[in-house]
């Protein structure tokens, strides 16, 4: 009916039945029809029908002076908001995880933001889950289980998790050969994965531990730079741990085991269409995700 009701304003804006057909490419007769629907629905006549002149009814110029405005600011707004979905400029808010952002991804965010100088990113870290719409996020990265209904979600690529430790803890503790020992070793656990669970590569067999952490944290960053600093060791993303493979500060332990794969989504909250700010982001994102070997699966090999 409301569409009807802003023909309505249209016809009487353009003096005419025919005017207002021209002026919004609709067929005279179906504007016609679509005036005699409303007035149905009213059960009031709100236009004069003549071939020769224009008028409204008493009633029908109730109606205008009471909608007319209000129709007008309607179809401002929603035409301000078209502008805003299709435009490649303005603001654009993203929630990602702290510890990957300011890592594996940080050249992520740079080379977006030199490439869209015209869109403001507004960059939410935490690696707390926050709520999308509280913040008014346009989308999020995360990584893991992503149970949430209440989201859209597109798969970007998968972490693996791998046992590390230091050289110098290695030296002094030994260098576990089969996961049983790692009973044996101080444990640095991670709050995320409370279990390892680990998977031979040669025989697929697989085996679920639950460690005794020698120490426990909440935030996988800070178990990287205890294990680096040979606090004990850990099992982790790849993502978090990429640079110190591949300089020799931290060691593969068990190659032949792996843990368990930590996906990585972008996801964005249901009955939101995404602008086209966030369409040219979440497209750049994902080609970039795509092109790190160490974010599709992979592991990272030590350089020397």
């Amino acid at each position: 009916m409301l569409d009807d009701v802003a023909l309505f304003v249209h016809i009487v804006q353009a003096n005419g039945l025919a005017a207002a057909g021209v002026r919004l490419n609709i067929p005279a007769a179906t504007v016609t029809r679509r005036l005699r629907r409303l007035e149905d629905a009213l059960g009031v006549q709100l236009i004069h029908r003549s071939a020769r002149s224009f008028a409204l009814t008493p009633q029908g110029s109730v109606y205008y002076q009471e909608l007319g405005a209000q129709i007008a600011q309607i179809e401002r707004t929603l035409q301000g908001l078209d502008d805003d979905q299709r435009k490649m400029a303005g603001s654009l808010t993203v929630a990602a995880p702290t510890n990957m952002s300011l890592h594996v991804l940080e050249p992520m965010w740079a080379d977006f933001v030199a490439r869209y100088p015209d869109i403001q990113l507004d960059l939410r870290l935490s690696n707390s889950r926050v709520d999308l719409v509280e913040i008014g996020a346009d989308l999020a990265l995360r990584a893991g289980p992503q149970p949430d209904s209440a989201l859209f979600q597109k798969r970007l690529g998968t972490a693996r998790t791998i046992i590390a430790a230091s050289p110098e803890y290695l030296a002094k503790a030994g260098t576990p050969m089969a996961p049983q020992d790692l009973a044996d070793h101080r444990i640095i656990g991670v709050k995320v994965l409370p279990s390892w669970e680990l998977t031979c590569l040669q025989t697929d067999a697989r085996t679920t531990l639950r460690l005794t952490a020698a120490t426990a944290v909440d935030d996988i960053g800070l178990a990287a730079r205890l294990a680096t600093r040979g606090q004990g060791m850990t099992l982790i993303p790849v993502s978090e741990i990429i640079e110190e493979i591949r300089s020799g500060a931290l060691m593969h332990v068990l190659p032949e085991w792996r843990g368990q794969n930590r996906a990585i989504y972008a996801v964005w909250p249901t009955g939101r269409l995404l602008s086209a700010r966030a369409r040219c982001f979440l497209d750049f994102m994902a080609e970039y995700i795509a092109a790190d070997p160490c974010l599709q699966g992979e592991v990272p090999v030590a350089l020397k």
